[in-house]
């Protein structure tokens, strides 16, 4: 099975299943535990935490384990915007943000927020100066993905923090899921006030996932209880996934500059092939991430490529997986102004730790066929 559909997600590493498991078998006491067992528990789950502090250029006690992305930016916008709304109630997103941030935006409206969804250029890009304009005396956060999981672009981070940190204060929320593991992602590289990762982008397991913020944040916890993760979301803490993920992360973080050489030079092959095929339109821009590539067919269904595909044993999927299985077209191809005869045939393509050479050759090969195949040539 040739899969290109790591954006979607990734198979565990060996090791990280080894931990999983080592962890679960000799670790499985409560880590609140008062007892030997429990303490040795809490211990583990400590150093997991600096682990996960250190790679991202913080402290421990500012971060918390979740169930992974959507909780993780559940748990960020929500909590933020419940601890600041004494300062105001104005919010700042794009577009073009994974469901899990648009859907807590739409929450938040509900309940007496005011959020601006900015749009983007043709390349998926948040214009600096739109959010510079749009900054208020209330606004107090800020929520801009890295990476963008349908196209790969690259926001502006860096520019975006230092224009919000300088103008206002809000604090500047970086969804960093589609890009740990692909690019330098820390608090010293990107400047953001919180960050949020998942594990299962990254070679880690479904169902893990972090928030991680700097010193002077703080949170309206969202799950009440018992007290654990400092107080911010309480339950019981499954120390073999919390121990999981950060040895996932490392993982990642290790690999990460050689990974990326070899996302780029793949990147630039299938760029270069299928570009040359009469009917297809690369709709990620030449400045997006290395590992995603989305292309488009004109006139024709996603679905069709996908399926033609899939009986050569080549795994793609059509946008992101929050929204391949919905008929309509994506929020993201929407607001990039794709035109009508190219919105239907979107396939993504995401790169991964488990394709290599031969795979973007069988890739390329199969795909130049199957174009030729539905053209009739």
């Amino acid at each position: 099975m040739y899969y290109f559909d790591h954006s979607a997600t990734t198979k565990p590493h060996k090791e990280v299943l080894d931990t999983f498991v080592k962890v679960n078998e000799d670790f499985f006491a409560n880590p609140a535990s008062l007892h030997e067992l429990g303490v040795d528990a809490h211990t583990l789950l400590s150093r997991a935490r600096k682990q996960v502090a250190d790679m991202l250029a913080t402290e421990e006690t500012k971060v918390i384990f979740t169930s992974g992305g959507t909780e993780s930016n559940h748990f960020a916008i929500h909590g933020l915007a419940k601890k600041m709304q004494g300062r105001g109630k104005h919010i700042i997103t794009s577009s073009i943000e994974h469901p899990s941030v648009i859907e807590s935006m739409k929450q938040l409206e509900l309940q007496g927020f005011e959020v601006d969804f900015l749009p983007v250029d043709e390349n998926g890009l948040t214009s600096v100066e739109d959010v510079t304009n749009r900054l208020r005396k209330d606004t107090i956060l800020v929520s801009i993905m890295h990476v963008n999981n349908e196209l790969g672009s690259i926001q502006p981070i860096e520019q975006l923090a230092s224009v919000i940190h300088k103008t206002s204060r809000a604090l500047f929320h970086v969804d960093a899921v589609q890009s740990f593991g692909k690019y330098p992602v820390s608090f010293q590289k990107l400047d953001a006030d919180v960050l949020t990762l998942s594990g299962h982008k990254f070679n880690g397991l479904k169902g893990t996932g972090i928030v991680a913020w700097k010193n002077h944040v703080s949170f309206e916890p969202t799950i009440v209880g018992g007290g654990q993760e400092f107080g911010m979301r309480s339950g019981t803490v499954s120390v073999a996934s919390a121990v999981s993920f950060s040895k996932a992360m490392r993982l990642a973080y290790e690999n990460q500059p050689t990974m990326l050489k070899k996302y780029q030079e793949w990147n630039k092959r299938l760029r270069e092939s299928l570009c040359e095929i009469e009917g297809i339109k690369l709709l990620s821009p030449d400045s997006a991430a290395a590992h995603i590539l989305t292309i488009s067919a004109r006139r024709l269904k996603g679905e069709v490529l996908v399926n033609a595909l899939q009986a050569k044993n080549i795994i793609v999927t059509t946008s992101s997986a929050c929204s391949s299985k919905q008929t309509k077209i994506s929020h993201v191809i929407k607001a990039i102004g794709v035109p009508d005869d190219y919105q239907k045939g979107v396939i993504r393509i995401s790169l991964g730790t488990s394709n290599d050479d031969q795979q973007i050759n069988y890739f390329i090969e199969q795909f130049t066929k199957i174009m030729k195949q539905v053209k009739g040539e």
